[in-house]
């Protein structure tokens, strides 16, 4: 399988989980890893929480001991001084093999506080904090970034390069702008452009939904790897899939919907184990919905999905799903 690094860190593919809050939890990391992701990253935390032990901030960077790795621990936050010591817990509490820097999330009040793809408007502010954290931990320090703030002001290359200067050893970029958010098509030719101005692996993000697109955002743009987001919601296989399509191997198909199914009962019960039973089945609510995305006839059983209440009605209502939904293989639209 190809692969490549990270600093000291060697992944096994070139397709990996990007960070997601609300979606890549340790059940969904999890999962994705065993069907061929190269590297997945935690929900990104606040550094500045860390610094004052909160709780709920410390249970996202819990990385289970029997899951695979490599994972990288994602922060936030625009006080250099407060990322470096954040970096450092982190990683007492995640042991992960990276520390990821966020500087492309567009949510409103992440950017209102100055952090996430506020950072794009001060590209030596962005350098100083990567220098800071690089100095503050012994493992490679990572940065995503977006294409820029809006479309007048589209500066990841500019940004690329001064966290490659301040010491990143990779850098991850989404092909839309802050403004954009998740609208529109991402621009692989900012990525391509990237690619060109830095010395170290970056990671092409945006519009990877198939592992035919895997391989073509990664010939189109040079990139070292790809980042699969929303393209994996409910289909980790997603991850076979781009790993065969970019080392030329004929695409395995998706299994079976019974098979499909088993397994997103399994990441509600592992999420369970790790947050009870209670809160993994609210949070299921919205994720496990998609594990039914495109199967004709599948309406009624998401409506009843977003209603459950415990491990027992999830497994009654996908038994009966796989049951009577089995035979229609073929992906289309809802009826």
């Amino acid at each position: 399988m190809s692969g490549f690094a990270i600093g000291g860190v060697r992944l096994a593919g070139r397709a990996v989980l990007a960070p997601m809050a609300g979606v890549s939890d340790a059940a969904f990391r999890s999962l994705c890893l065993e069907h061929g992701a190269a590297l997945v990253y935690t929900e990104m935390v606040s550094a500045k929480a860390l610094c004052y032990n909160d709780r709920k901030t410390a249970a996202l960077l819990y990385v289970p001991e029997k899951m695979g790795r490599p994972v990288a621990a994602q922060i936030f936050g625009h006080e250099p001084e407060a990322m470096a010591m954040g970096a450092r817990r982190a990683l007492e509490l995640s042991g992960a093999e990276l520390i990821d820097i966020n500087m492309g999330c567009p949510v409103g009040k992440i950017v209102k506080g100055g952090d996430g793809s506020a950072l794009m408007r001060s590209p030596e502010l962005a350098g100083e904090i990567v220098s800071a954290v690089v100095k503050a931990v012994d493992v490679p320090v990572t940065v995503k970034m977006r294409k820029g703030w809006d479309s007048g002001s589209v500066n990841c290359v500019e940004l690329a390069r001064a966290c490659a200067q301040a010491g990143a050893s990779a850098i991850a970029v989404h092909g839309r702008t802050r403004v954009q958010m998740y609208s529109g098509r991402a621009d692989w030719d900012a990525i391509r452009d990237v690619v060109k101005a830095v010395d170290v692996p970056v990671i092409a993000n945006g519009d990877v939904f198939s592992g035919e697109d895997a391989a073509r955002i990664l010939n189109y743009t040079g990139a070292a790897a790809c980042m699969i987001g929303r393209g994996a919601f409910g289909d980790p296989w997603l991850f076979e899939r781009a790993n065969a399509a970019v080392e030329g191997r004929e695409i395995p198909p998706e299994p079976p919907l019974a098979a499909r199914l088993e397994t997103a009962y399994r990441q509600v019960e592992m999420s369970a184990a790790e947050k009870g039973e209670r809160l993994a089945c609210i949070e299921a609510r919205a994720r496990i919905p998609n594990y039914l995305h495109g199967v004709p006839h599948s309406g009624a059983y998401k409506q009843e999905l977003v209603h459950i209440s415990s491990l027992e009605e999830l497994r009654y209502i996908l038994t009966r799903a796989a049951m009577n939904l089995g035979g229609r293989e073929e992906r289309g639209a809802d009826i």
